[in-house]
Parts: C-alpha cells; sequence; structure tokens
C-alpha cells in the first residue's frame, strides 16, 4: 500500500498543464496554428517621429495613402497580419492625446481595411478609447505595448468583444534583481489580471517586450533565454526590428540594422516564438522561413516525386 496519498485535482479546477503548442486562434479571416511555423506581422507607423524613421506622418504627401501602399507591399511580401499605431514609443517621445492618436490611427485602420479586406489587423495602442474606435473600423487584435500594467478598461473592452490582446513586458525603469526570471513573472501577473478582467486564455499573447524597460544588456539576457517564454502557455510575438540593442551591438544606425533584425528572427524561431514583428517583411519572411525549415521540418522539394 502507498503511504503516500496522492494529490487529486478539485472538481472545478483545470488540469494547470497548459497544451503545447497552443491551441489554434482565429484573427479575423485567418486561423493562426501555433507551433506550425513562426508568423510574421508588419509595422505601420502612423507617427511623426518613429525611430525607426519610417513614421508616415515624417513624409510629404497624404500619410493614408502612404499607409495602404505599404500595407499592399507588406502583404505582397509575405505578411501574415499588420500591426498600426500612432503612438512614438521610441526613447523621449512626446506623448499625444487620445484626440490626436485616434485622428492618426483611425483613417489608416480604415482605408487599409479597405484595401486588403482579408488582412487581419492589429491596433497598437493602450487606450481603451482609441481601442474601440479601431475596432470599429477593422481591428481585430489589440497589441498593449504597457500590458504588465493594462488599463483596466482596455481589459474590459478585449473581455467584452473577445479580441486577442498582446501583453507587453514593460517597465518604467530598468531595476531587476534578475531580469530572465522577473520579465515571465511580470507577464504572467499580466495573464493572470488579464483572466480576472473576462478574457479567454486562448485569445492572450505575449511579448518580452524588447527594448521597452531594459538595458541593452537586459535585452540581450531576454532574448538569450527566450524558450524560458513557452512555460506560459501562450502564443510569444517578439518586436526586435531595428531596435537600438541592435544598434549599439553593430554600432550602426536603424536604416541599417536589417541583418542584425534577421539574426534575431532566426533565433526567435529557433525558441519557438511565434510571431515576429518587423519593419522589413520581405527578408524577414525569408529568413524565418528557412529557419522554420531547419528547425520544425515539413518541408518537400516540390520537384521530387513523393
Amino acid at each position: 500500500m502507498d503511504a503516500t496519498p496522492s494529490v487529486r485535482l478539485p472538481t472545478d479546477a483545470d488540469s494547470g498543464i497548459p497544451l503545447r503548442p497552443p491551441a489554434p486562434l482565429v484573427i479575423g479571416a485567418r486561423t493562426f496554428e501555433w507551433g506550425s511555423r513562426t508568423y510574421v506581422m508588419g509595422i505601420i507607423n502612423v507617427t511623426p517621429d518613429s525611430f525607426s524613421g519610417d513614421g508616415l506622418l515624417a513624409t510629404q504627401g497624404d500619410p493614408v495613402a502612404a499607409a495602404v501602399r505599404q500595407a499592399r507591399q507588406m502583404a505582397d511580401a509575405g505578411a501574415d497580419l499588420l500591426d498600426i499605431g500612432g503612438q512614438s514609443t521610441r526613447p523621449g517621445h512626446a506623448a499625444i492625446s487620445v484626440n490626436e492618436e485616434l485622428a492618426r490611427v483611425i483613417p489608416v485602420m480604415k482605408a487599409v481595411r479597405e484595401a486588403i479586406p482579408d488582412m487581419p489587423l492589429s491596433i497598437d495602442t493602450t487606450s481603451a478609447e482609441v481601442a474601440e474606435a479601431a475596432r470599429g473600423v477593422g481591428a481585430q487584435l489589440i497589441n498593449d505595448v504597457w500590458g504588465t500594467a493594462a488599463e483596466p478598461a482596455l481589459l474590459r473592452f478585449a473581455a467584452e468583444f473577445s479580441l486577442p490582446l498582446v501583453l507587453m513586458h514593460n517597465r518604467a525603469e530598468a531595476r531587476y534583481r534578475n531580469v530572465v526570471a522577473e520579465v515571465p513573472a511580470d507577464l504572467q501577473r499580466a495573464i493572470d489580471a488579464a483572466l480576472a478582467a473576462g478574457i479567454s486564455w486562448e485569445r492572450l499573447i505575449i511579448d518580452p517586450g524588447i527594448g521597452f524597460g531594459k538595458t541593452a544588456e537586459h535585452n540581450l539576457a531576454v532574448l538569450r533565454d527566450l524558450h524560458l517564454l513557452a512555460a506560459l502557455g501562450r502564443p510569444v510575438l517578439l518586436g526586435t526590428s531595428r531596435k537600438s540593442t541592435i544598434g549599439r551591438v553593430l554600432d550602426l544606425p536603424p536604416a541599417e540594422r536589417l541583418e542584425g533584425t534577421l539574426a534575431t528572427t532566426a533565433l526567435a524561431v529557433a525558441a519557438g516564438v511565434d510571431i515576429v514583428r518587423v519593419h522589413d517583411v520581405r527578408a524577414n519572411v525569408r529568413a524565418a522561413r528557412m529557419a522554420d525549415a531547419i528547425v520544425r521540418g515539413g518541408w518537400q522539394d516540390p520537384g521530387v516525386p513523393r
């Protein structure tokens, strides 16, 4: 007889063991099969001061028309979804009002939705008011760069309309005792808050927040142990494109950080990352496909009979 009694689940408890890979998620007209490959999210910045130099408001001409052209190019290059944002997040950026953010992103979201009806669209915002207006013109995903301190109204809105939500890690100061352990811990607390607000487990995506509230050394440490995020049981989105850490390591300006970005994309695929958020879609799609063929297998030469 076993002298040690076994522990049983309470009758109303879940198993506590997340699916690996997570269950598929429908965003707009597309189903994202996590674990099958790494998806590519294209970035559309409707700002005058993007750190990466691609802010559409910094150029002459109609920003809405420019955004549609950029969206079409990204779709043709293989983007799986597009992320549209109107609030710069570069260091030292000037905060804007909700009305200004709405004026920037809503016309663009509406025009891109009309131009590419089947493309899943994400709104990059921390505001429930902006998210609500964006949903009204076609947004199907919310990407919150302050996911670890999300506005309660934003969580309630995502829950009410069953919108998928990206919870990104962020801190006001780069203060850590163990950044590799604290990033997943903070993200778990964000997941718990989102669940408590009524958002379903299947609709949550996490992002370690490279470049947000972290030094270059912190960012490299998190990237080195990206695989640890799988323990949280949610799909992982990674945004390293043209980030300052790449610039610090390679001593290059944003316009010359493509190769560094591609290195992080390939390593992200190897670590099991589900989505990479990038400026240069075509090159990153190619890097991700090649890395996927090596890491996940399944590729077959179309010229060889089976």
